[in-house]
């Protein structure tokens, strides 16, 4: 039988070519629509939203909402960016030089001024040794991508940003939760977290200075660090998204200034510092060592930077002018506001039963211990966060966001007037719900 130039012969379609039969394949017909996400946007899970997301968050309607949760320093408008930052946007816009696209990896002008600005003589930086992404995210994404293959397993501090995961597991890269130590102002337990090396492990990420936990590793420890890692041939991914917001009197060296052999892909960008987090301008540092890393690490970023065509074409006509001209005293306003604000906030809860703040020494955060035994009237971290907003208006982040329960994070960039009526809140609440423990109790009486 002849169908059009097909014929079916015993059943199986034939075609006609050139007088010649040949079987023919027939496409089979999806007789329904069936679209459905891919895998890797299933395994793509924020769990800070997750939490979130599941909390019944009803404030009080006698109280303003005071939210100490969210990680953007611009937010309540009392830490504007320098007028030299936004000078340099200005003038890069009105040059019209950076309106077309730029090569995936930055303009080479914009590449050399970041160099420029990090390099020290423990560890020099050439343009060639950095990358421009989308915001200090990006940045980290692509280091991930670059050391990683799916069944890999990466070393992630806990508590710890919760970026690290979400970009790991969609990859399909299995995470690994170091411990920070609470008690020793958040440094790693570095026995844990060496017992955690296994042939798979591709990277070790360290937070310097620390989101959640705003603590700030010194030099020895860091040199700790180094050892575990060249012990192992683990190469670093350094976040240092926070580099230089340390308070007066702490001293925060990059790591790879201090290694030797262990090779270094350092994330930063323009977003905490400078504060303008949404102008989405981050970078990574190539501190290789020992050409461990090579040229093929390189060639990696380079591909996998192609994949959105690069960072913000004006922000980077800015960037030079930015690095070059901010005045130290922009720097030092901001570190000394988080300071005032960090010790505020630490003296304030000190003195509240139950809780037990961790003072900082860099970046914006502080975390609070919670003795969950004098709260019978909450499961968790969690239900606490819930209830505090529910009753006095404060949003603090459970730690459970970052897979450490039992603590809660507060973000202290809020103008010092709402910092001090967030605290008074909590001692308020807290007095409302401690009880003492039965053995507090009998103590008391005898």
């Amino acid at each position: 039988r002849i169908t059009g130039c097909y014929l079916i012969i015993n059943g199986f379609h034939h075609v006609s070519v050139n007088g010649s039969l040949y079987p023919a394949k027939v496409k089979s017909r999806r007789l329904r629509w069936d679209v459905k996400p891919s895998e890797m946007a299933n395994n793509t899970l924020n769990p800070i939203r997750a939490i979130v997301d599941g909390m019944k968050l009803t404030p009080n309607v006698d109280k303003p909402m005071i939210a100490l949760s969210i990680g953007d320093p611009t937010v309540f408008g009392n830490l504007p960016t320098d007028e030299a930052v936004l000078q340099a946007l200005k003038g890069a816009i009105d040059s019209q030089k950076y309106n077309g696209y730029a090569p995936s990896v930055g303009y080479l002008k914009s590449r050399q001024a970041v160099s420029n600005f990090y390099s020290c003589p423990e560890a020099p930086l050439d343009a060639e040794d950095v990358i421009l992404t989308s915001g200090c995210s990006q940045a980290i994404e692509l280091a991930i991508s670059v050391l990683c293959n799916p069944g890999d397993n990466i070393l992630v501090p806990c508590p710890g940003f919760s970026l690290y995961k979400t970009l790991a597991v969609s990859l399909g890269i299995k995470v690994k939760l170091y411990n920070l130590l609470p008690e020793k102002s958040w440094e790693i337990d570095l026995q844990h977290m060496e017992s955690l090396i296994d042939e798979r492990t591709s990277c070790l990420i360290v937070t310097n200075p620390s989101n959640p936990c705003g603590s700030v590793f010194n030099r020895e420890h860091l040199q700790k660090i180094l050892k575990v890692a060249s012990r192992h041939c683990v190469p670093i991914l350094a976040d240092e998204i926070y580099s230089d917001m340390v308070f007066p009197g702490c001293h925060c060296p990059s790591i790879a200034s201090l290694s030797s052999d262990v090779p270094i892909l350092s994330c930063g960008g323009l977003a905490k510092r400078w504060l303008v987090p949404g102008w989405r301008m981050g970078w990574i540092l190539i501190h290789d060592r020992n050409e461990v890393f090579g040229s093929e690490i390189r060639q990696g970023l380079v591909k996998l930077s192609q994949r959105i065509l690069g960072a913000c074409t004006i922000v980077q006509g800015a960037l030079e002018s930015i690095l070059n001209n901010t005045p130290q005293s922009f720097y030092n306003k901001t570190i000394s506001f988080l300071k005032s604000n960090s010790e505020i906030c630490f003296s304030e809860l000190s003195t509240v039963p139950g809780l037990n703040p961790v003072m900082p020494s860099g970046a914006m955060y502080l975390m609070v211990g919670l003795d969950m035994d004098h709260f019978p009237d909450f499961k968790n971290d969690v239900d606490f966060t819930e209830r505090l907003v529910t009753e006095q208006s404060v949003f603090c982040l459970p730690a459970s966001a970052f897979e450490y329960p039992n603590f809660f994070r507060i973000v202290v960039t809020v103008p010092e007037e709402m910092m001090v009526e967030a605290c008074g809140r909590i001692r308020e609440f807290c007095q409302r719900h401690y009880r003492p423990r039965s053995c507090d109790s009998n103590d008391l009486d005898q």
